[in-house]
Parts: structure tokens; C-alpha cells; sequence
């Protein structure tokens, strides 16, 4: 794989209960609306579970997702193709944290960050709805 070794942690407080933020990250219904631009698969389940494999697409760059844990309060993810790393998530009460690393010629600190502020937006447009 070409591209720089990047690591990136973040956690940020939302205004939002433990299950939104669960559905929000495990529901790819819902992963699908904040996760802008990011593309995923057609035909996903309702809920992501461990052992499941999907495709995400970033513009033309495919990211092989591979599900390694996903319980109530984590996701881990193992990644292939456009990012050669692991992606983890883990949230509880009015906070979200990601940790992402990987090899790729994609920014990763850029995007992970965008996507946090995106999570939080939308967490904060389901409060409204709710």
C-alpha cells in the first residue's frame, strides 16, 4: 500500500443519549446520512454485526470495511484497499470518540474530523426531530 502512516484520535461531546449515538454509528441507514461523502454499498443490513464486510466509497477510492466488533458501546473496524488500518469507535453518554489508523494517500485527520462534525449535526437534527 503507498501513502503515509496517519493516527488520528478524537472524542467529542454531543448532546445526545447513549442508543441515538449507538444507531447512529451501527444503523446504516442512518450511518449513510452523516457520513457525506462517503458512500456505502447498496444492499447493507439494518444493523452492522460482527463478520460483515461492506465497500464504502470515498469519490473513486474504495474502502473495504470489515466488521471485527460491534457491541452496544464499540465498533471496530478493520480496513482494506483505499486505507490499509482499523478504524475504532466507541461512545456512551453525550460522547463520541474515534480512533482511526491507517496507510493511505487519503487525509485522514481532515476527513475524520469533517466526519465527527457531521456525527455531531446530525445527532443534534435528531434531538430536534425527537
Amino acid at each position: 500500500m503507498f501513502g503515509n502512516f496517519q493516527q488520528i484520535q478524537l472524542r467529542i461531546e454531543v448532546e445526545a443519549s447513549e442508543t441515538v449515538i449507538r444507531d447512529s454509528l451501527l444503523r446504516p441507514v442512518q450511518l449513510q446520512q452523516w457520513l457525506w461523502p462517503q458512500r456505502l454499498a447498496a444492499g447493507m443490513p439494518e444493523q452492522l454485526h460482527q463478520g460483515l464486510t461492506f465497500t464504502s466509497w470515498t469519490g473513486p477510492v474504495a474502502i473495504q470495511h470489515q466488521v471485527q466488533v460491534a457491541t452496544p458501546i464499540c465498533l471496530r473496524l478493520l480496513l482494506s484497499q483505499g486505507i490499509d488500518g482499523f478504524h475504532e469507535w466507541y461512545w456512551g453518554e453525550g460522547w463520541v470518540q474515534s480512533r482511526l489508523e491507517g496507510i493511505s494517500l487519503l487525509p485522514l485527520n481532515l476527513g475524520q474530523t469533517l466526519s465527527l462534525l457531521r456525527l455531531r449535526q446530525f445527532l443534534q437534527s435528531q434531538k430536534v426531530r425527537g
